[in-house]
């Protein structure tokens, strides 16, 4: 008496080449996600870049699909180097007010914030990414305003005049706080403020305590102490966080849409030439820009050493 098996599953088929070729099996589970990748995101910046080397037909208002610098050369027009110079400056005094703000606050929550109040800390951090992005910003027009409560408070403490002289200096100034460079500024350091926190606080609970004090025990006064052992080993966390603060600066459209003067930044520039203008190219060339600026930056940041502890 024989015993007929069938044939076998398809299932267990598969699952044993699977188990005899595991590249195979890397191989399917990461496809999709470079499906993704490839198709969508590279695909999308590549169509950017295709749609900078078009030009725009002056007397049509059409797109000509010929590759020319022309849209480029747009670009080294005065008012447009303005916006680019414009955005990039406010982008890097972010950056810098945001590293010299975090770094204490970063310092103390990786040396002393234990427990409950390391909680507090984190909760405190991140409590302000979960609110409305639009909600925070027309918070901060309110509080910006003629009648907010930062022009009251100045003119009960006497400083009324102070701050009227300083929104009367022609770059800085404004109207009032919240129509003017100052007041983009501000927001711009509150809503990027805690991607800067927090590699740092990473970056420093990484540090040693015996560094620290082996560099007291040599005679090293607390300043020293700050330049030559915890800044290069914080470097790393100061890096990640100005990529964060810097790139989301460079880019953002919506702060200085609702609060600020009517100059424009590079994110307003390719918000109004791809719709109200409709002159995609150029709109390209703009976020070309942003691009080759952060990849310049990162460029420099690894020549530096900025990402070897990372």
């Amino acid at each position: 008496m024989s015993l007929v098996v069938g044939a076998e599953p398809l299932s267990s088929r598969v699952s044993g080449l699977l188990w005899r070729r595991p590249n195979l099996l890397i191989l399917l589970l990461l496809l999709p996600p470079l499906l993704w990748l490839g198709l969508i995101y590279v695909g999308s910046l590549f169509s950017l870049l295709l749609q900078s080397f078009f030009s725009i037909d002056d007397f049509t208002g059409q797109v000509t699909h010929e590759v020319t610098l022309l849209t480029y050369a747009e670009l080294l027009r005065p008012s447009n180097l303005d916006i680019i110079t414009r955005t990039v400056t406010m982008a890097a005094l972010v950056t810098v007010a945001s590293a010299i703000i975090a770094f204490p606050v970063a310092y103390y929550a990786a040396r002393y914030a234990k427990g409950r109040w390391k909680a507090f800390f984190y909760l405190g951090v991140m409590l302000p990414l979960w609110s409305s992005y639009l909600v925070k910003i027309y918070a901060w027009k309110m509080i910006l305003s003629k009648e907010g409560i930062v022009s009251w408070l100045a003119a009960k403490l006497g400083l009324g005049v102070l701050l009227d002289g300083w929104l009367s200096l022609p770059v800085v100034g404004g109207n009032s706080l919240s129509v003017s460079a100052t007041g983009t500024f501000l927001v711009f350091v509150y809503i990027w403020l805690p991607y800067m926190i927090l590699p740092i606080q990473a970056a420093l609970e990484r540090v040693p305590a015996s560094l620290i004090e082996a560099s007291h025990d040599l005679g090293a006064a607390p300043g020293a102490t700050f330049r030559h052992v915890l800044l290069p080993l914080a470097l790393p966390g100061i890096a990640a966080g100005s990529i964060f603060t810097f790139s989301l600066t460079l880019g953002d459209y919506i702060v200085p849409g609702i609060i600020g003067t009517s100059r424009l930044f590079i994110g307003q520039a390719v918000y109004m030439q791809q719709g109200t203008a409709g002159n995609i190219p150029l709109a390209a060339a703009f976020s070309v820009v942003p691009m080759l600026i952060m990849a310049l930056y990162l460029w420099l940041a690894r020549k530096m050493g900025a990402f070897d502890a990372l």
